[in-house]
This record gives C-alpha cells, sequence and structure tokens, in this order.
C-alpha cells in the first residue's frame, strides 16, 4: 500500500489555510469524482440544500471536524458542508469502510481527510486524532469515537466545542451513558434518532446493503437457507425482511421481550441464540452489544456457516473466541476467512466481523442517505445559530427539520400529498364535543 501524505498551500484557493490529508493513493481522484458524481445524482434532497448554504454561507468561517465512512455519500455531505463555508476535517469511522477513490478526490477539493481502507488500530485512532487537534467548533461522528476521544484525550478542546451529533444508534447509546454520568462537555443533536434517517436508513437501508454485503463476499443463494438475525431494532427489522424477500427462513434472537413478540407477530420464528445455533446457516448480528456470538455459539453451528455482522463495531461476532478455538484458518475469498474447527468443522466469518454492508460492499444506497445526511448538515446548521442556547445534552432532531427533510424528499420523488383544511386544524386543535 502506498500512502501519500501532503502539505498544500494555495493562498488564492484555499484562503491561507494549511491543508493537510494522508490518503491511500492520490492519483486514485479522477475516479472518486465520477463516484462522487453519481451519489450526488441520487440525492436530490441534500443537493438542494447545498445550492442554499452556497448562497446563504451559514457555516462560513466554522471548523468541523468529523469522523464519518469516508464514502461516494459522505463526500457529497462535505461539499454541502464546505459550500456552507465549512473547513472540514475528516477522518474514517471503521478502518476497512474507506472508499480510496472518495478519499483521494476529497483531499484534492481542499478537505483535510486522514483515511484509506485497511488502517491499523493505531492509524485509526491517529487519524480521529488529527481531526479532534484541529480545535472544531462543531463535532460529528458515526459511532462515537471522535466524541470520546474528544473528552478523554483532548478535554480543553471538548470544553470549547459549541455542539455535535451523533449519526448511528451505537454512538448515541455512548452519548446518552456520557449524559448520565455527567461528563457531556457539549450538546449533541442525535441524528440517528430523527424519523428520517432510522425509519429509512436504519430499515431499508441496512436491510438491503447487508444482503448486498453478504451476497458479494459470497455469492451465495439465500432462497432456502436459514438466516438468524440477532437484534430486531429497526436494522434488524430491515434485514430480516430483505432476507425474507430473498426467500430465506429466517430466525430472530432478542432480548428484548417487546421487540422479540413483535418479531413473532410480523411473522418470524423467535429462540435463543444457543436454539439457532443449531439449525442456521448464515448469522447476521445487529444489536450494538457485545459478545452476541460465542464460543459456545460456535461449537453448536452447522459446518459451512457464515458469520457476519450488521453493528457498527467488530464485537457482536467474538472474533477472539473464534481464533481461540480454531486449528486454522484462511482467507478463502476477498472478505471470507475460513475458520477450521477441532472436530474438522469450518465457519466462515464476513468482513473480519466488521461492517458487513461497507467492508464486503458499498453500504447504503444514495437515495437513502440522502435524507441522513439531509438531516446532519441541517442540524450542524441549526447548532451553529443556537450556539450557547443548548445545554449540555443529547437532543433529537428538531421537529421541524425532520419534516422538512421528508417534504423535500416527496417532493424529489414528484409525490404529493394532502394538506389539512383550516376546520380539520381546527377540530384536532379543540377538546369539546
Amino acid at each position: 500500500m502506498r500512502l501519500n501524505v501532503f502539505n498544500i498551500v494555495n493562498d488564492s484557493i484555499l484562503m491561507g489555510l494549511q491543508m493537510e490529508f494522508r490518503v491511500k493513493d492520490l492519483s486514485l481522484a479522477p475516479q472518486g469524482r465520477k463516484q462522487i458524481e453519481w451519489a450526488r445524482r441520487n440525492m436530490p434532497v441534500l443537493d438542494l440544500i447545498r445550492r442554499e448554504f452556497e448562497k446563504s454561507k451559514p457555516l462560513k468561517g466554522v471548523r468541523i471536524a468529523a469522523v464519518l465512512h469516508v464514502t461516494k455519500e459522505t463526500a457529497v455531505l462535505v461539499e454541502t458542508l464546505k459550500a456552507g463555508g465549512a473547513e472540514v476535517w475528516l477522518a474514517a469511522s471503521n478502518p476497512l469502510s474507506t472508499q480510496d477513490d472518495v478519499a483521494a478526490a476529497l483531499a484534492e477539493e481542499g478537505i483535510n481527510v486522514f483515511a484509506w481502507r485497511g488502517e491499523t488500530t493505531d492509524e485509526y485512532f491517529w487519524a480521529i486524532g488529527k481531526v479532534a487537534s484541529s480545535e472544531p467548533n462543531v463535532v460529528i461522528d458515526d459511532g462515537g469515537d471522535l466524541h470520546a476521544y474528544l473528552h478523554e484525550k483532548l478535554p480543553n478542546i471538548a470544553e470549547r466545542v459549541w455542539g455535535g451529533t451523533e449519526e448511528t444508534t451505537t454512538g448515541v447509546i455512548r452519548l446518552k451513558a456520557m449524559e448520565r454520568s455527567g461528563v457531556l462537555k457539549y450538546p449533541v443533536i442525535a441524528v440517528n434518532n430523527a424519523l428520517t434517517k432510522y425509519l429509512f436508513d436504519n430499515r431499508y437501508g441496512t436491510g438491503q446493503s447487508t444482503i448486498d454485503g453478504i451476497l458479494r463476499a459470497t455469492n451465495t443463494l439465500l432462497a432456502g437457507k436459514v438466516v438468524v438475525v440477532a437484534g430486531y431494532g429497526w436494522v434488524g427489522r430491515g434485514i430480516a425482511m430483505r432476507a425474507r424477500g430473498m426467500g430465506a427462513r429466517v430466525i430472530v434472537t432478542e432480548v428484548d421481550p417487546i421487540k422479540a413478540l413483535e418479531a413473532v407477530m410480523d411473522g418470524f420464528e423467535v429462540m435463543p441464540m444457543k436454539e439457532a445455533a443449531k439449525i442456521g446457516d448464515i448469522f447476521i448480528t445487529a444489536t450494538g452489544n457485545i459478545d452476541v456470538i460465542t464460543a459456545e455459539h460456535f461449537e453448536l453451528m452447522k459446518d459451512g456457516a457464515m458469520l457476519a455482522n450488521a453493528g457498527h463495531f467488530n464485537v457482536e461476532v467474538s472474533v477472539s473466541d473464534l481464533e481461540k478455538i480454531a486449528v486454522s484458518k484462511r482467507e478463502v475469498r476477498p472478505c471470507v476467512t475460513e475458520y477450521t474447527l477441532r472436530n474438522g468443522k469450518k465457519l466462515y466469518l464476513l468482513g473480519e466481523g466488521r461492517l458487513v454492508n461497507l467492508v464486503c460492499a458499498e453500504g447504503h444506497p444514495s437515495e437513502v442517505m440522502d435524507m441522513s445526511f439531509a438531516n446532519q448538515a441541517l442540524s450542524v446548521k441549526y447548532i451553529v445559530e443556537n450556539r450557547g442556547k443548548l445545554e449540555r445534552k443529547v437532543y433529537n432532531v428538531p421537529i421541524e427539520i425532520d419534516r422538512m427533510v421528508a417534504e423535500l424528499k416527496l417532493r424529489s420523488m414528484n409525490i404529493s400529498i394532502d394538506t389539512l383544511t383550516e376546520k380539520q386544524v381546527k377540530y384536532l386543535q379543540s377538546w369539546k364535543i
């Protein structure tokens, strides 16, 4: 792997700022620009916001530190923030999710980007440290590592942050824990909790892209197979729905009785993982928790079972347990590692147990990320406009932003809906008989 480290200074283009980046290969930039163009044409809501940002410059002089999956869709968000006047520093939220051609294209556009596919753990946190050290005004995160880094390693910088956003369920859980502990140093908007995010991104985006990642990695036939989905949150719902649509028999495992009951009512089989382990062909974790599938489950699995993870971190399928009980391992296909157990049984781990949709495929389709990143851009604008007015806690996306994103998305799809009459509005606001 060839790494390029450049420092560029161009007063006329970069407004006197010294730009830094570290990417795999800058020569990949032309292909990256084509990928970004493809994403942009399928993200009409964010494109509308970018055009408005270009006119009004609501982020002029604002420094933004972002840790996100460096994909073509993220590039469209970054370009939108830049169009609004922001200076953006970007690192990857997963060591294996970066699209190197996109990272190169962003570097050429003057973005301080530190990301390449295949980062070591040390390199991953080095890159996060680079963007955290930029002394940002606003922080955008996916998973919570940037928020945690600022609080643990750079508390003096964290104290000066105006506010932040969080893209995913795992990160929101971590931030809520920080709020409860009284250590959160700035307000954070949980973009993940927006209706126009989790109802679509988590369910339809992850549902489709997870299946896409598994199929690209294995070229297996889903029809007739037993697919075990661990977790029935919005991500698990989407995966279960799409797997069933491909002809699989789907089993759901859960720890929450309400979600388990919902899965039953949706027509899925529900059972403990110990039972599902004996009959599953493909296992997909989507819980956001640690040790969902461990050695006790591996030992029960059928020869040839496949293991995939759709949660943010690579902690749900216990890779360390798999390493301990295996007598050998080898890569049999790109993104597919074969583990041979003592009894000769073989298990197949996809994407090293990391996000299968981003490691083995391209992540969510652009159309669904359009809404998620529209929420991000408008939430950043909201933080800037309300600087000093928000408490140090986790907020939901303001409902007016949520509704605006939905309305713009419908308009981009040429879909019209009814509106309430004045009489209907009055009726809904009245309590009298």
